[in-house]
C-alpha cells in the first residue's frame, strides 16, 4: 500500500540498495546499519528520560528530534517569516541497545536518510516508507511496525518543534 508520494533522494538510495539484494543480503545490509547507527552525544547519553520511547519496538528504542535555528541561506528567507522554520535542519538521535540489532537497524536507516534534512522534507516523507525498502520478506510485519512507529515519532517531534 504506497501512497505513491516520492521518498527523499537519500532515503530512494536506501531503498533501492536493498531493493537490488536479495533476501540474504538484506538482513545483513540492515545488520550494517545497526552497526553504524551513532552513539548518543554527550548530552542524551544516561538520559533516556528526555526523550521518547518507541513502544511499537520489540526492543527499548527512544528518540529525540532536535530542529536546529539556522541553514545555509536562512538570513535571506528571513528566519522570522511564514515558512522559514520549515527550512531549518533536522538532526535525529537515537538510543537502542547492541543486541537489538533489527531495531538499531531501522534506526540507522532512518538517521543515514533523514538526518540533516529540512523540516519540510522530514515532514513529506510518505508514511510507508518503512514498507519501501524491501525488508517485508526479510524480517516480521510486527518488526516493520517499530520501524512505522519511529518514523510517526519523528515526523511529529519534528512538526511540535518547529511548529509547523
Amino acid at each position: 500500500m504506497s501512497d505513491a508520494s516520492p521518498l527523499p533522494s537519500s532515503l530512494q538510495e536506501i531503498a533501492d540498495d536493498f531493493a537490488e539484494l536479495p533476501v540474504p543480503q538484506r538482513l545483513e545490509l540492515l545488520l550494517e546499519f545497526s552497526e553504524g547507527l551513532p552513539e548518543l552525544p554527550e548530552r542524551y547519553a544516561g538520559s533516556l528520560d528526555s526523550m521518547e520511547q518507541v513502544h511499537e519496538c520489540q526492543s527499548p528504542l527512544f528518540l529525540v528530534v532536535e530542529v536546529g535555528d539556522d541553514v545555509d541561506g536562512a538570513d535571506e528567507a528571513g528566519a522570522g517569516e511564514d515558512g522559514a522554520g520549515e527550512d531549518r535542519p533536522v538532526h535525529l538521535f537515537f538510543s537502542a541497545p547492541p543486541e537489538a540489532p533489527t531495531t538499531r537497524g531501522f534506526a540507522g536507516i532512518l538517521h543515514e536518510g533523514l538526518d540533516g534534512l529540512t523540516v519540510r522534507e522530514v515532514l513529506a516523507v510518505p508514511d510507508d516508507a518503512p514498507y519501501r525498502f524491501a525488508l517485508g520478506e526479510a524480517v516480521s510485519p510486527l518488526r516493520l511496525r517499530g520501524m512505522v512507529g519511529m518514523l510517526s515519532r519523528i515526523k511529529r517531534q519534528t512538526a511540535l518543534k518547529a511548529r509547523v
